[in-house]
């Protein structure tokens, strides 16, 4: 849910996704082609960029210490939300520079794609590897490929539903900040009150005991 409220958020200020990492992936391709028609390839190579950096920075992180221990994931998640907030006041405070090759642009756009990397890397160390909250097109695959898909009892199935529900949800709900009286910035703020949710949802979690020794 954070993610679709945080993906439709900097769609929407900054005119950008930093989550859809194929669709960025073209845009690159595309500007590289005729890169002064625009900054749009700019914004794709900050996303994925940022995202692989991310990726890179949390799986050591995690990798280093002990993965799955719950002050771990409190800390990968806290940061999360520093970077994701960070992006939420540079979006409140700045001008309307999205069409612009402007720092309250990149910034914003840089700090939502490495958070974002960290959400896919605590999917894998949660080892669900197949459910990403980032991107749905293996989930929507696994889900339809699943030959138990019209089963009475499906754990798998029901995580790989919930996923696009959650993700609409979450999206919609950002929308109608954005078309409130909070505006843009009002919907990146959802996702920060979101994230922080998370956060303490790690806190609160029953844990594993060789988890959390």
């Amino acid at each position: 849910m954070q993610t679709g409220t945080s993906s439709l958020s900097a769609w929407l200020s900054i005119h950008h996704t930093t989550y859809l990492l194929l669709g960025n992936t073209v845009y690159l391709g595309l500007g590289l082609v005729a890169p002064t028609e625009g900054i749009r390839w700019v914004k794709a190579l900050t996303s994925i960029t940022f995202f692989c950096l991310g990726s890179f920075f949390f799986s050591r992180f995690h990798r280093f210490l002990k993965p799955r221990a719950r002050w771990v994931l409190v800390a990968s998640y806290v940061l999360q939300l520093l970077l994701i907030t960070t992006a939420a006041v540079i979006v409140t405070l700045g001008n309307d520079t999205s069409n612009e090759i402007h720092w309250q642009v990149i910034v914003p756009l840089a700090a939502v794609a490495f958070q974002a990397s960290g959400q896919a890397v605590t999917s894998r160390v949660l080892q669900y590897g197949g459910l990403t909250s980032v991107v749905l097109t293996s989930n929507y695959c696994d889900l339809f490929s699943d030959p138990k898909l019209f089963a009475a009892s499906n754990v798998e199935r029901n995580r790989r539903i919930a996923a696009p529900v959650l993700l609409l949800l979450g999206a919609i709900f950002g929308g109608m900040f954005a078309h409130s009286s909070f505006g843009m910035a009002g919907a990146l703020w959802a996702a920060v009150v979101l994230k922080a949710i998370v956060v303490f949802a790690w806190l609160l979690w029953k844990a594993d005991p060789e988890d959390d020794n």
